[in-house]
C-alpha cells in the first residue's frame, strides 16, 4: 500500500515524532509502545531539529491532514507551550515527553535547565570518542599495527613491564588515542616513529628494582625460570641505562613511572600533551 492508499484508508494512523535533536530516544520509546497495538497500522514520522514556532506550524498542518497525534522532545519551554497550544486549536492530541521529566528535575534540584538543544548528542559524540580511543588502545597495544601510529595522540615507548599496556588504557579511558610500543635494546622502533611528531611520544622511565620486581611476576605467571636473561639486576641496569640514553639521543620526553599510581603519571602526561596540543585537548579537560 502506498502513502496515498494509507491516506485513504480510515484505519490507517500516523506518529509525527517532534525533537529539537534527532528524536532517537523518543522514537524508541514510541516503538516500544506501538508493538503493543499489533493489529493497527501506523507509521511513524521523525521531524528532528525543531528549532522555531515556523517549524511546528509545518508539523501542526501535516498532521491535522490525517488521524495524527504528536509526540515531542523539545527542550525549550516557550516551544513546547506553542505546540501544545497549536495541537488544541487543531484538535490534535501531542505528548510531551520531555516538559515533565524537566519540571520534576527543576523542583528536585531547584534549578533551571539550560535548554540547550541537542546536549545530549553532544554528550553522547564524547563518549563515542572515549570508546574509539579504547579501541585504538587495544588495537596499537605493545607495537601492534605500526603502520597506524601516525593516528596516535599520545605514544608511549618503554622497556618491557615498565607500564606501558595499563597506563596506556587508562589515558583512552579519558579519551586519548594512545599507542604504546616496545624499546628492545638492540632491536630497531618501528620506521614509521620517523614520521611522528616527537611532542607526542612520551617515554617511561622505572627504576632497577621496581622493574625487577615487575619482571619476575611475570616470569612467576609464565612459570618461567631463566632469571637472568630477564629479570637479573646486571642485564635490568643495562637496559635502563640503554633506554634513557636512547630517549635523549632521539628528543623524546620522559617521565619517571616508578612507584606511582597510574592516575598521577597520567596526569603528568595529559599536562605536558595539553601544553603542547592545548586546542585539541579542550574536549577531555571538560570531561
Amino acid at each position: 500500500m502506498n502513502i496515498n492508499e494509507k491516506l485513504a484508508n480510515d484505519n490507517f494512523h500516523m506518529i509525527y515524532i517532534a525533537s529539537c535533536g534527532e528524536g532517537i530516544n523518543a522514537s524508541h520509546l514510541v516503538q516500544s509502545a506501538l508493538v503493543q497495538f499489533p493489529n493497527h497500522d501506523i507509521t511513524v514520522v521523525k521531524v528532528p531539529h525543531i528549532r522555531s514556532e515556523i517549524q511546528v506550524d509545518d508539523i501542526i498542518e501535516k498532521a491535522r491532514n490525517t488521524e495524527s497525534l504528536i509526540v515531542h522532545t523539545i527542550v525549550n519551554k516557550n516551544l513546547r507551550k506553542y505546540i501544545t497550544r497549536k495541537g488544541i486549536e487543531q484538535d490534535i492530541v501531542t505528548i510531551d515527553l520531555m516538559g515533565p521529566v524537566l519540571s520534576k528535575v527543576q523542583t528536585f534540584l531547584d534549578s533551571e535547565p539550560i535548554e540547550k538543544p541537542g546536549l545530549y548528542r553532544e554528550i553522547q559524540n564524547i563518549d563515542l570518542d572515549q570508546v574509539s580511543a579504547i579501541e585504538f588502545a587495544l588495537a596499537h597495544d605493545d607495537g601492534v599495527n605500526p603502520e597506524n601510529l601516525t593516528e596516535a595522540e599520545i605514544i608511549l615507548v618503554g622497556l618491557s613491564r615498565a607500564g606501558k599496556t595499563p597506563l596506556a588504557m587508562y589515558l583512552a579511558i579519558m579519551g586519548w588515542k594512545t599507542a604504546n610500543v616496545p624499546l628492545v635494546i638492540g632491536v630497531p622502533m618501528p620506521e614509521v616513529m620517523r614520521q611522528i611528531d616527537r611532542r607526542r611520544i612520551i617515554a617511561l622511565n622505572i627504576n632497577v628494582d621496581q622493574l625487577m620486581a615487575h619482571r619476575r611476576l611475570r616470569q612467576e605467571s609464565l612459570g618461567t625460570s631463566d632469571i637472568y636473561s630477564y629479570a637479573a639486576r646486571d642485564k635490568i641496569e643495562n637496559e635502563i641505562n640503554e633506554a634513557r640514553r636512547y630517549y635523549i639521543s632521539h628528543g623524546f620526553s620522559m617521565i619517571d613511572v616508578s612507584n606511582k599510581p597510574i592516575e598521577t603519571s597520567a596526569e603528568e602526561i595529559i599536562e605536558m600533551i595539553t601544553r603542547r596540543f592545548k586546542s585539541q585537548a579542550h574536549k577531555r579537560l571538560l570531561r
